[in-house]
């Protein structure tokens, strides 16, 4: 294979405002939004050639936040710096900073303020 598997990731969201302020905070971002009449997306940011899968919010009748299901890892230079904003911005932290190993890094866990479990990872 010659690209990672993951290209792209949407996160389901019933009220746009306030997902939208959710991520802004927890990240330090802005979310761009736009209207494709009856679905709405908010654009994370996004560099070209850079790592990781680029993604958007997305509102539209047929998403439904859940707090089962897939779960998407965001990448960040230390989780703690985020999870430090979480329960600030409306979420609740699921599972505190916590080391795969040593070669993998750290992960945790939290509920954004939709009700969908989001994860972050880094190697701090």
């Amino acid at each position: 294979m010659k690209k990672n598997m993951v290209g792209w990731f949407e996160i389901p969201v019933s009220d746009m405002d306030r997902a939208q302020v959710f991520y802004e905070n927890v990240f330090q971002v802005k979310i761009d939004i736009q209207d494709y009449g009856e679905m709405l997306m908010g654009w994370f940011p996004f560099t070209e050639g850079a790592e990781g899968a680029a993604g958007t919010l997305v509102k539209q009748d047929s998403y439904t936040p859940s707090h089962e299901g897939t779960l998407v890892y965001f990448m960040s230079d230390d989780v703690q710096n985020e999870l430090d904003r979480v329960e600030g911005a409306g979420g609740k932290i699921l599972q505190a900073k916590t080391e795969i190993s040593p070669e993998q890094g750290n992960m945790a866990i939290f509920e954004d303020s939709e009700g969908n479990r989001v994860a972050l990872h880094s190697m701090v």
